[in-house]
């Protein structure tokens, strides 16, 4: 008997990493170490984002290819934007390039399930963070968010603008695995 306990128990683990942690939105004026056009660029950004990680999670490859071809556009004139901005704008247009270069790979893949594009996304949500972060984003509203069986067991991150789990790596398929790791 108890090893048949010990069989579900070890089973179960997987399972167990998948838990919501809720987190209250950080409220306030939206700031950073850009210049106010530089914030403006960002809050810009974000519903962009959030449009691609969505359609992600729809696993809609027309729609996830929209979404990234509109979040690469204003990524890249952000980008171009940057060479005037402060010191910190230097620091996070490494990041914009990232952005631009994978929403131009999710656009080009062909996959009628968003699988391959999924990929893609990956290094897009880490860059976005990275943005944030390195931008010093207060009160943006964001949630960064993780599943630890994303890509094999290998764990990914995605930004949220909320603290209910939506995978965008799993979809409908896990929909609610994943935790909050961090708020801006």
């Amino acid at each position: 008997m108890r090893s048949v306990f010990l069989l579900i128990l070890v089973a179960a683990l997987p399972f167990g990493a998948c838990r919501h942690s809720h987190k209250q939105p950080v409220k306030g004026p939206v700031s950073s170490d850009l210049s106010p056009a530089g914030t403006r660029r960002i809050t810009q950004l974000l519903p962009l984002y959030y449009q691609l990680k969505d359609a992600m999670i729809a696993g809609d490859s027309g729609k996830i290819g929209s979404a990234a071809l509109s979040l690469g556009a204003v990524a890249d004139s952000f980008r171009a934007e940057l060479s005037t901005d402060t010191v910190s704008g230097k620091r996070v247009a490494i990041f914009l390039d990232t952005i631009v270069g994978y929403s131009r790979y999710i656009r080009q893949v062909e996959d009628a399930t968003g699988e391959r594009q999924r990929i893609g996304f990956d290094p897009v949500s880490s860059a976005m963070y990275g943005l944030l972060i390195h931008a010093n984003v207060k009160n943006c509203g964001a949630f960064h968010e993780y599943c630890p069986m994303a890509f094999n067991e290998k764990g990914a991150y995605w930004l949220s603008d909320e603290t209910e789990i939506r995978n965008p790596y799993f979809g409908q398929k896990m929909l609610e695995c994943g935790e909050v790791k961090d708020s801006l």
